[in-house]
């Protein structure tokens, strides 16, 4: 990986496509990307019938997007960021994208320092609500989904069962929430037997 960040490596993956002759593609903000993600929505919905509720990490938003655009209103999609990385929080608060400091745990996939300008009409549609949760909250989602299911999950893959962990998303008596884990970037190191 090159760069400190995500800007920094989009700037760079721009450069050595420029060099190479490869093509370029947004890691979220293109639509063939939204278009693909958005399938995650579709096998979720074949794999869970009946879902009131789906919570999802945003980074740049190109899978809340995709997973939102698939759902339309027919299931709630919220947003779960990290504290340090409020990126989809903040934008939908100013009504339009802003650029934000992002940092903590999760830093490396979900820091991006704006969210894709082509999903933030969606998520300004379709998502109803974002929440925050603390980096002490996702290393416990992570140590949980480890102790209690294996499950390796890095931190932004852990963020938004944070959210359902915390309390910070309380379900109503009933609903059927769903919970997407993603991301492989994990030091099976750091987890403990």
């Amino acid at each position: 990986m090159t760069g400190n960040n995500y800007a920094e490596a989009l700037a760079a993956s721009r450069e050595r496509a420029a060099q190479s002759g490869a093509v370029a593609i947004h890691a979220y903000d293109d639509a063939r990307v939204l278009a693909g993600q958005g399938t995650l929505g579709m096998e979720f919905e074949e794999q869970v019938r009946g879902l009131d509720s789906v919570l999802i990490a945003v980074g740049g938003g190109g899978l809340i997007g995709g997973v939102a655009s698939w759902y339309r209103e027919r299931v709630r999609v919220i947003g779960v960021e990290p504290e340090r990385a409020p990126t989809l929080h903040k934008s939908l608060a100013a009504g339009q994208v802003v650029e934000v400091e992002t940092g903590g745990v999760a830093a490396d996939s979900l820091g991006a320092r704006r969210v894709g300008d082509l999903m933030f009409p969606i998520a300004q549609k379709f998502v109803p609500q974002t929440l925050l949760v603390s980096d002490e909250h996702i290393v416990e989602a992570q140590r949980v989904l480890w102790q209690q299911l294996r499950l390796i999950a890095e931190p932004g893959g852990a963020t938004a069962f944070a959210a359902l962990l915390s309390g910070g998303y309380k379900p109503n008596p009933g609903e059927r929430v769903g919970v997407v884990l993603c991301g492989s970037n994990a030091e099976l190191a750091s987890f403990p037997a």
